[in-house]
């Protein structure tokens, strides 16, 4: 029996997949050509004279192609996902919720730079927080308590905080388990923003990082393979696959139309739902700290970001003068760009760094 449940498991993990590839594959040419049409080209404006002409030709492609990324995922997961599970259930939650945030960011910014000629002005970033943090508490809100189904022996592996090394699990109340929860899918959105600069950058490293969530997210539902990695067992979370290999089978297709040059970006719309998913499978699956290796790309990004802004502020001196810079111009992605690497040179590079960070993640199974 468990052996036919884990076939049907994988079976729904590629179908997943190829619906999802082949949906955004599908679609593409008719949502770019949409997009064209509503005059929807983004225009990349930076504090940066040098990366504003190095950016130049990227004027007036279409963005909001994110929705091709939201609509893939949904229809996979409602075909193929158990929508009784109470994970999956949040998970269409969130994908929606945050599509929808970054849609309507996107369409602020858009209809400022048509309005003025120029500027992005979208969102302010408390304001996203608000929605993010709202998101995050509903969403620990009710995981929480569909947890307690993987209560064992009077231990609840589903409200626990796993480190490597073998030392034993902290256990989490309601409030230190939002509080994860927060910090975990706030952190994860804004750092997949934040990497979303180039063509197929955010794609390919989502795309990677989700491979590893979906190894994990099977170790952890399945009690054989949680017992021999030494990982807990949590009920109902070896569905999470099924959306791990959904936003592979996007990120794949979205690639085919986002590798350089671009014919359209994700924006906002594509890059907040996709880290927001990937911080909730690693609350669920109970691998947090597992995601900052395999997320490794991702914190570098967001990383450089805070030291930039940190170090300018730092150095600042008094009179209104400007600060000091520590990067070129963060995120890091721009850095090595303003320093004569070609585009695809520094993307590949990154690709290359996520699959070592992603191939430490699985080697801390060892260190349990």
């Amino acid at each position: 029996m468990i052996y036919f449940l884990y076939q049907g498991l994988i079976l729904r993990m590629a179908g997943a997949a190829v619906v999802s590839f082949l949906i955004v594959l599908m679609l593409g040419p008719r949502m770019i050509r949409f997009l064209i049409k509503r005059k929807m080209g983004d225009r990349p404006e930076f504090d940066h004279a040098d990366l504003n002409e190095l950016t130049r030709h990227k004027a007036d492609t279409p963005t909001m192609g994110g929705m091709l990324i939201v609509i893939a995922v949904f229809v996979s997961m409602l075909l193929f996902a158990n929508t009784h599970n109470g994970y999956i259930r949040r998970s269409f939650v969130a994908l929606i919720w945050l599509g929808a945030l970054g849609a309507w960011d996107d369409w602020l910014k858009l209809r400022s730079a048509s309005s003025k000629g120029s500027g992005r002005e979208g969102l302010r970033m408390w304001q996203k927080l608000i929605f993010q943090v709202g998101l995050a508490v509903l969403l620990a809100r009710f995981t929480y308590d569909y947890g307690r189904e993987s209560m064992v022996n009077g231990i609840n592996p589903a409200h626990s905080l796993y480190l490597p090394f073998r030392i034993p699990p902290i256990a989490l109340g309601v409030v230190a388990y939002t509080v994860v929860m927060v910090l975990t899918t706030v952190g994860s959105s804004n750092a997949v923003n934040l990497t979303d600069g180039m063509d197929g950058l955010a794609a390919g490293c989502v795309l990677i990082v989700a491979v590893v969530l979906l190894l994990l997210a099977e170790i952890v539902g399945v009690r054989a393979w949680a017992d021999f990695f030494d990982l807990p067992l949590v009920a109902g979370a070896a569905e999470m696959t099924v959306v791990c290999a959904a936003l592979v089978g996007s990120c794949l297709g979205f690639l085919w139309y986002n590798a350089h040059p671009a014919q359209v970006f994700m924006g906002d719309t594509g890059s907040l739902p996709l880290g927001g998913l990937l911080g909730y499978i690693a609350v669920v699956t109970r691998q947090e700290l597992v995601l900052l290796i395999a997320g490794g790309v991702f914190v570098m990004e967001a990383g450089s970001v805070l030291l930039q802004v940190g170090y300018f502020k730092a150095t600042k001196p008094s009179g209104g003068l400007q600060g000091k810079r520590l990067f070129r111009c963060a995120p890091l992605h721009h850095h090595f760009h303003l320093g004569g690497w070609a585009e695809p040179k520094v993307v590949v590079r990154f690709w290359l760094l996520g699959i070592i960070f992603a191939a430490l993640a699985l080697a801390t199974l060892k260190l349990r």
